[in-house]
């Protein structure tokens, strides 16, 4: 402990928000990202993009869906129908089937136009969105439990960061309405605090709910209480569709869809359905699962009913009337995702996530810069500065450059490529690996403005790459009224200019440190009053 309470939660905030910043920032980056995870997918695959976004009936396209299985994939183990909605407009048609030698069941994804009821021709191999909301808690190419132990970690240090900072700032309202720049380090704590207190809200928000999505990994007690299988046996109870059942191995020639979709409409008439799955459709054992859509709902997980397929009978449902337990965490977890979010308030969502970036980046940024300052002129700088310079330059700067990386290689690949989705991956970390082993080779404030204006440059360039390589660029989106698309191109050339402008800045300020240092020992002394 210090000499005083109020430098003990300096010291904390200090440590704990670096200790674990550029994990942060990734969970941060990627999470921001993937608040438009369904847009992603919907802009990686251009073969839907002429697809009408009209309203269809569902019954027509749950119908016409199940036929289509049945002729295409009789022999799979389970049929998965997705149905059009607002952020995606095509039928989304998958079969999963059994593989030899205990392998995992392999699953084969196709898409219909809702409004032809044929097959979309094109389709590529991708991850779309998913990629970047599975990176912000799994970190992909490591183990998921480990990963999400790290993720936890990372987001207790988050929390503590937050609360020991407002503890800290003894003048919290007036650093919202104070940015002071070309004054070194104290410029990068107005960004810093700026950033933090516009959107404080937020980051409390995010960052405990982000635990409460993990909380039986952290917390397994009253799990392990409650039930004699501890956490699995919550989960069997909670999640009842997620329960595996036993083939019959007895042939079931004709499902009883009618029946069970007659009893549905007729018992929840006003209930629209998310998606369909069926179990062993071509077993007596089949069963008909039912989700519904819960709109604009706070909640996560969907209603849910199950149906017999050799009768027809409904069998069980799940969360029509949810407990109050079954509302908060539920509701604590669809608060998280936005998942209840319209366009508005998803967009909200970005704008804040990207403050929540910036408040990680100039936390990290001026603590490198503090300690270089302090330097005497004929000290050399220590490793864990170059170590902590390395980092931060590969990562705020190569995060952003890996994903345009990502982007182009969705449109550049062959869609015939062996693993194209991987190698869309791929595409990211080795630019993100190219970027960190420049920034430890070289750190000086020259690279920061190189890295700036490529980033400028490759987002600048996307909208043509995108126009060369589709049917579609920015005029024609808008001219369709094709917003969705529109936005992408909109968001490349915003974001090539903000790296554009952050490159001339480091450009036209001068490296001054003697003055840096003189306005760093003023700041200190503010601190300490």
């Amino acid at each position: 402990m210090k000499d005083s309470f109020f430098r003990s939660m300096t010291w904390l905030h200090t440590w704990v928000g670096l200790l674990m910043c550029w994990l942060l920032f990734l969970i941060f980056f990627a999470g921001t990202i993937s608040f438009f995870r369904h847009e992603i997918s919907l802009w990686n695959q251009p073969a839907v993009h002429s697809i009408d976004n009209k309203p269809t009936d569902q019954k027509a396209l749950i119908s016409a869906g199940l036929d289509y299985l049945h002729e295409k994939a009789p022999e799979a183990n389970r049929w998965w129908i997705g149905l059009p909605s607002p952020r995606q407009p095509e039928v989304h048609v998958s079969h999963r089937h059994s593989q030899p030698d205990g392998q995992r069941d392999k699953w084969i994804d196709e898409r219909l136009d809702p409004n032809t009821l044929t097959q979309v021709d094109g389709i590529v191999d991708t991850r779309g969105g998913n990629f970047f909301y599975r990176l912000h808690f799994d970190l992909h190419y490591m183990d998921r439990k480990l990963a999400r132990w790290l993720v936890c970690l990372a987001s207790l240090f988050m929390l503590i960061a937050l609360i020991s900072g407002i503890v800290i700032h003894k003048r919290i309202f007036k650093d919202l309405f104070q940015f002071r720049p070309q004054k070194g380090v104290r410029a990068w704590l107005d960004a810093h605090n700026l950033s933090s207190v516009l959107a404080l809200p937020f980051h409390l928000m995010i960052t405990y709910t982000g635990l409460v999505t993990l909380i039986f990994m952290l917390f397994p007690g009253p799990a392990n209480t409650l039930y004699e299988e501890g956490v699995k046996g919550f989960r069997s109870d909670f999640y009842p569709e997620r329960q595996g059942i036993e083939k019959s191995e007895q042939t079931l020639n004709s499902p009883a869809f009618e029946n069970a979709f007659a009893h549905f409409y007729h018992n929840w008439p006003e209930q629209k359905i998310k998606r369909v799955i069926v179990d062993y459709p071509t077993d007596l054992s089949a069963t008909i699962k039912i989700y519904g859509d819960n709109g604009t709902l706070i909640r996560d997980e969907y209603p849910y009913w199950q149906y017999s397929g050799s009768t027809g009978e409904l069998i069980k449902t799940a969360r029509l009337d949810p407990s109050g337990g079954e509302v908060l965490y539920g509701g604590m977890i669809a608060v998280h995702s936005g998942r209840l979010a319209h366009p508005g308030l998803r967009w909200l969502y970005f704008i804040c996530g990207i403050a929540g970036c910036v408040m990680i980046a100039t936390g990290c940024i001026m603590w490198a810069k503090r300690i270089r300052e302090r330097l005497k002129p004929n000290q050399s700088p220590s490793f864990g500065l170059k170590l902590v310079e390395a980092l931060n330059l590969g990562t705020i700067m190569g995060l952003p450059l890996a994903t345009a990386g990502f982007f182009y290689a969705n449109r550049l690949l062959p869609a015939e490529v062996t693993g194209r989705a991987d190698k869309e991956i791929l595409a990211f970390f080795l630019i993100w690996l190219a970027a960190t082993v420049t920034a430890g080779l070289w750190r000086s404030r020259r690279a920061w403005q190189r890295f700036a204006h490529l980033n400028a440059a490759v987002w600048l360039l996307l909208p043509i790459c995108n126009a060369l390589t589709t049917d579609g660029n920015l005029i024609t989106y808008i001219m369709d009224g094709k917003w969705i698309l529109a936005s992408f191109d909109l968001t490349f050339l915003a974001t090539a200019a903000v790296f554009y402008m952050q490159g001339n800045k480091l450009g036209a300020q001068p490296n001054t440190v003697k003055q840096g240092s003189v306005q760093n020992r003023r700041l200190g002394r503010e601190q300490k009053a």
